[in-house]
């Protein structure tokens, strides 16, 4: 980076601010770290956003989004879910890559691996989720792999992160969850 490159500030919020409103137990709130990240948007700009992570997984998240930086791999925005009310498919809907969100699996009574921070969504508008029924969300979503800021199962950031343990929801039998790392 040059002395002169700007860092747009997609998000600065401090833990209080990028927690509040959720329902979350204390036991996992106190498991959790505010990570700042940096990496290149889809204007070719660097911008540095955060996502809330368990504190077990900081070191990876910061390692990948480094590497996601020095591939300039373009990622749509990086802010906590409180910013969207926590609601999933509004922050989905803008593009937005986070983790920590207390949640419950879409269509289940089973809480979510983000209601741990133990999963990312990265860039799910080019990455969507598609059901077995054909439903793809966030709606509009297309999965065009080709396309910039898009996963595929030989792509340097999924086999950084499956090199460290977390799984890629592209991998999953059903949905295909192309957006989804986790790691149990």
């Amino acid at each position: 980076m040059t002395d002169n490159e700007e860092i747009i500030v997609d998000s600065l919020m401090n833990f209080s601010e990028a927690i509040e409103g959720t329902t979350a137990p204390e036991e996992i709130l106190d498991s959790l770290s505010l990570v700042d990240v940096l990496y290149y948007s889809f204007d070719g700009k660097k911008h540095q956003g955060q996502l809330i992570v368990n504190s077990d997984l900081e070191d990876d998240v910061y390692e990948i989004f480094a590497l996601i930086e020095q591939l300039k791999f373009p990622v749509g925005k990086v802010i906590p879910v409180v910013a969207y009310s926590w609601d999933d498919q509004e922050s989905m809907a803008a593009n937005n890559t986070s983790s920590f969100n207390f949640r419950v699996i879409e269509g289940t009574t089973k809480l979510s691996m983000h209601s741990l921070g133990k999963a990312v969504d990265i860039n799910p508008v080019q990455n969507p989720v598609i059901y077995p029924n054909s439903v793809i969300a966030p709606q509009g979503a297309k999965y065009s792999p080709s396309n910039a800021g898009t996963f595929t199962a030989d792509n340097a950031i999924v086999q950084e992160f499956i090199k460290r343990g977390w799984h890629w929801g592209g991998n999953f039998e059903q949905p295909k969850d192309y957006h989804h790392f986790e790691k149990p």
